[in-house]
């Protein structure tokens, strides 16, 4: 058994696995899906304040730390546990485009030339890193969720805002990929 989860799943399976949590959450708890709200739940259990954005019955909620804390424990026991024998596949072309930018690592999920504690202390990995990381934590706090929520929970509840906000989410990712991706790796 432990040999069938050590491959890696085609995207028709794994996909209809992540959609399945959608119906069971709402069966089983009438709980909506999304990770970026236990952020808020962490926020307001540790630090008690009087802002009222904190100011709320986090407890009510806690079933969504312990998803967060069961999604954390997994990619430990997945990456302990069943790590994939086969080196990631990356296109040539891709390959050959980013050596051009000095991103000559495939050997991870993402290249360490970029995103590393070295890289930090580079104008490119402090864009990479902490400007990306605070416009992501912006973006998902601007439009009300983050990717999973609205792309897995809210489309599937057929909310136009969810909609609205992944045409927002893919486009937004294209025009990194094509336009601003370039121009940052020639830093």
């Amino acid at each position: 058994m432990l040999e069938i989860i050590k491959q890696p799943w085609t995207w028709y399976v794994a996909g209809i696995l992540i959609g399945l949590t959608v119906p069971t959450l709402l069966l089983l708890g009438n709980k909506p899906f999304g990770i970026s709200s236990s952020l808020r739940h962490i926020c307001a259990a540790c630090f008690p304040s009087n802002l009222s954005y904190f100011k709320y019955n986090w407890k009510k909620e806690i079933w969504n730390l312990f998803f967060v804390l069961g999604v954390f424990l997994g990619a430990v026991f997945a990456t302990l546990f069943l790590k994939d024998p086969n080196a990631i596949v990356i296109a040539e072309k891709t390959k050959t485009v980013l050596a051009q930018h000095h991103v000559n690592d495939f050997t991870h999920l993402i290249p360490t030339d970029i995103f590393s504690w070295q890289s930090l202390l580079t104008l490119r990995g402090f864009i990479f890193i902490v400007i990306g990381g605070f416009l992501i934590g912006f973006g998902t706090r601007y439009a009300g969720g983050c990717t999973s929520g609205h792309a897995i929970m809210g489309l599937s509840n057929l909310q136009l805002p969810s909609l609205i906000a992944t045409i927002c989410f893919m486009i937004g990712g294209i025009l990194m990929t094509w336009f601003v991706l370039p121009f940052i790796l020639t830093l």
